[in-house]
């Protein structure tokens, strides 16, 4: 699979986030060409802060390999991380985040702040941006234009 058919999944999953009154956000983790966990925000229907589909799919990969290093695995979300999720994918040694689009609200990776390329930090994944951005940044349009009415 390429880039564009991860993040097209990833996008699948934002639409359920956003079918249960959640920011439409998507998540996978692949390794080796598998898709290890997927995840989309459910913070809304947990009603608990931290579930954001970064976290959730971080972890779940983590309990499917029954380890906490991910080195050898890529994540793929719809929206730019925000300062949690960066700190998550930190910890967790993802090899690289691919993300659609970007958050000027709330970005860690690029917009607002730069956690994941920051040379004082002791892990710094590669870093792909734009796979699919019209599509991920409509979607959350979309989600917000709706909720505003």
């Amino acid at each position: 699979m390429e880039p564009k058919d991860y993040m097209a999944r990833a996008l699948e999953l934002a639409q359920r986030a956003a079918d249960c009154g959640d920011v439409p956000v998507g998540a996978l983790i692949v390794r080796n060409g598998e898709i290890l966990a997927e995840a989309y925000n459910e913070k809304e229907s947990l009603k608990v802060p931290s579930c954001h589909a970064e976290m959730l799919a971080i972890e779940r990969a983590a309990l499917k390999l029954d380890r906490w290093r991910l080195i050898d695995c890529d994540l793929y979300v719809t929206l730019e991380p925000c300062l949690m999720c960066a700190g998550a994918i930190v910890q967790a040694r993802l090899r690289s985040v691919i993300y659609g689009a970007k958050d000027p609200k709330a970005g860690a990776v690029e917009s607002i702040y730069q956690v994941l390329s920051d040379g004082r930090l002791n892990h710094r994944p590669l870093l792909v941006s734009g796979v699919l951005e019209q599509e991920c940044s409509e979607m959350l349009k979309n989600f917000f234009a709706e909720r505003r009415k």
